[in-house]
Parts: C-alpha cells; sequence; structure tokens
C-alpha cells in the first residue's frame, strides 16, 4: 500500500466503524461507561476561522475550525442536548455528577481575537451560551503562543535546512536541551509533530530557549503571524457583558506536568487573580494546557481556588473528580467522512469519546 493511499483506508475504515457503533448506540454506550454515567459534555474548541485552507497555510490544522463546520457540528449536537453554561453544568455536576437531561457546554481555549470576531456571532445568533478560557499573560499584547510561534518557526527551518534531523539535533545541544528519547528523523519531518513532541518534553523555559535559537537561525517573519492575535482586555469585558464565562488557561500556557510545584501554582493562582482583578469577575473554571495533568498539578489548581478543571482524555482524579472533567476537542477534520464531508456518525463517536478509549492519551496521571 502506498504511503497516499493508507490515509484514505484509514478513512473509509473509520467511516464504517462510527457508522455502525452509531446506527446500533453502542457509541453512547461506550461513551456513559466512560465518563461514569454522566449524560453531560463539555465540547473545546480553539480557534475560528472564515477558511480553513488559508489558515492552514500558516497555522497548526488541528487547531482551526471554519465557522460553517462549527455551525454543523454545534447544530447536530443541539439536537441531542442542551446548551448550557459553564456554571449552570458546573451546578448540575456538583449536585448530582449525573444531569437527568443530556446537557452541553461549548469552550474556546487560548483566547485568540477569531473567536471574538467570528465565532461570537455565530453563538450569538444561535443563542448558545460559551466559555473561553484564556492565556493571561498574552492578553492584550499581540504576541503569539508559544505553540505557534514555535510551529510557524518549525515549519520556516525544515523547509530551509537541507538535514533538518541534524539542524534539529545540533540546535538543542546547543541551548543544552537532552532530549534522549526524541526521534528527531521523525520529529524534523513534520512540523506538527516536532512542536507536540517538543511541547510535551520541556519545560515553559526551556522552549522559549529553543524557540529563541531557532529564530536565531532563520530570522522573524511577522507576516506569518497575522491572524493569531489574542484577545484584548476590552474585548473580554465584552464577551463578559454578552454572557460569556471567563476562565483560566494559565499566565503562559506552560505545560504544567513539565513544571515545577511553585511554577505551577503561580501559573493557576496568578491567571485568576489576573483575570478577576481585570474583569471584576469570580473565576472557577480552569482548563490544564494541552489536557495534561497529573496528581500533583491537580493539587495546586484546587488550592489555586476553583472549582472546576477540564481535561482531554477521559481519566479522572478520585480525589477530585470536578478538577478532571473530560472534554471533546474538536476542529475542521474531527468529524469529517472520506470524502471530507461532514459525517453525524464520526460527529456522534467523536462526542461519546469512542475515539478517546481506542486512542490512548499516553498520559502518566499519577504523581
Amino acid at each position: 500500500m502506498s504511503a497516499d493511499a493508507a490515509p484514505r483506508v484509514r478513512s473509509v475504515v473509520k467511516t464504517a466503524l462510527a457508522q455502525a457503533l452509531s446506527w446500533s448506540g453502542a457509541d453512547a454506550l461506550i461513551g456513559s461507561l466512560a465518563d461514569m454515567g454522566t449524560s453531560s459534555v463539555v465540547i473545546g474548541y480553539h480557534r475560528v476561522v472564515e477558511d480553513f485552507s488559508s489558515a492552514s497555510r500558516f497555522s497548526i490544522p488541528a487547531m482551526l475550525i471554519s465557522s460553517r463546520m462549527l455551525e454543523e457540528q454545534l447544530d447536530w449536537i443541539g439536537r441531542r442536548y442542551r446548551f448550557v453554561s459553564l456554571d449552570e453544568l458546573g451546578r448540575e455536576l456538583d449536585r448530582s455528577g449525573a444531569p437527568g437531561r443530556p446537557l452541553a457546554a461549548v469552550t474556546f481555549d487560548d483566547g485568540y481575537r477569531d473567536v471574538y470576531d467570528v465565532a461570537l456571532p455565530v453563538l450569538a445568533r444561535k443563542g448558545i451560551p460559551a466559555a473561553v478560557f484564556v492565556v493571561t499573560n498574552l492578553v492584550g499584547t499581540g504576541q503569539a503562543q508559544v505553540h505557534d510561534r514555535l510551529y510557524m518557526l518549525l515549519c520556516r527551518a525544515i523547509a530551509r535546512w537541507p538535514d533538518p534531523a541534524s539542524a534539529l539535533r545540533e540546535l538543542l545541544l546547543d541551548a543544552d536541551l537532552s532530549l534522549p528519547g526524541l526521534d528527531l528523523d521523525k520529529a524534523a519531518g513534520d512540523p506538527r509533530v516536532a512542536v507536540a513532541t517538543l511541547l510535551r518534553s520541556l519545560t515553559r523555559c526551556e522552549v522559549d530557549r529553543l524557540a529563541a535559537a531557532i529564530e536565531d537561525a532563520v530570522g522573524a517573519d511577522a507576516s506569518t503571524s497575522a491572524g493569531i492575535e489574542p484577545l484584548s482586555w476590552e474585548m473580554l469585558a465584552d464577551m463578559v457583558r454578552a454572557g460569556v464565562i471567563v476562565g483560566s488557561h494559565t499566565r503562559s500556557h506552560a505545560w504544567l506536568t513539565q513544571e515545577s510545584s511553585v511554577d505551577v501554582l503561580d501559573e493557576a493562582r496568578g491567571s485568576r487573580e489576573e483575570i478577576e482583578r481585570r474583569l471584576g469577575i469570580t473565576v472557577e473554571h480552569f482548563a490544564y494546557p494541552d489536557g495534561r495533568f497529573d496528581a500533583a498539578t491537580v493539587t495546586a489548581v484546587a488550592a489555586s481556588g476553583y472549582r472546576f478543571a477540564y481535561t482531554t482524555c477521559t481519566h479522572r482524579d478520585p480525589r477530585h473528580p470536578l478538577l478532571t472533567l473530560p472534554r471533546r476537542m474538536l476542529w475542521q477534520n474531527s468529524c469529517v467522512d472520506a470524502v471530507s464531508r461532514f459525517s453525524p456518525a464520526i460527529m456522534s463517536c467523536q462526542v461519546h469519546g469512542v475515539w478517546s478509549l481506542v486512542n490512548s492519551c499516553g498520559q502518566s496521571h499519577g504523581a
């Protein structure tokens, strides 16, 4: 089988499996078992753009969804669930752990400006409440998220370097960064793989050091950062007045499982205090960057004063079940079939968490 044919074959198989699970109702049964009986679902997005194809030329594709696809997904959810705010969903979960009616809440991570420009009008027209989790150090700055900056730099570097694996290895050595488990040949062949691997292996300070080294090697290009600007505090104030819930996504988007206990507490508590000071609201909701958590990070989030926190896998901390609430993270191609059409069956499997069980999160959630 050719390399080009393999993804299409996998897509055909996935579509057929989803149709069988959805038709039989097995996807809903699997989902109820995975989420310990709760009938609620929290949906997560990142950026909402008008044109996916053009935006994906300069941005991580899996963080994008077009406004048209967003509407299709929300319409599907709306026919099966009642949309509620995170506050209302939290009250239901806090009271019983399992709402009597299927409930759905919509969230957006990172605090991109296009959530204000593109997503908010769609949500307002449909009467759907939402929440946005912001990285407080970036609000109002015009600076790119760390993962966006690293991705754009690696795209340019890999395209320019004659031997990307050797060049990346040399940069890591020069920056005094040792990653013995990193497959440099695989990482250097795909910027998406490289970004995910590096961010999950380095501390926030180490990522900044590596990004600076790559930028020194290939130069800066401000044109590629257009469209990924963060929200401003004024925009967030408008959103609060419109009923949007603002939660924390840390101060710097640090991958908390890579940080010291002192830094984790500072990231979690500091971001909450900043939002409350700037917007005059009470912040009860927190989203773990990349959905990553362990026992120590959950303890720090609890100590920082949050009532609810959200992950990206189905694992729960029995000590703090409301601080390890699963979310379904969706993007443009999450729910499309082999010919790139929206697939209700795949969407159903996504919402019910079937693929999360098939594909392990790969995390160690212990201490």
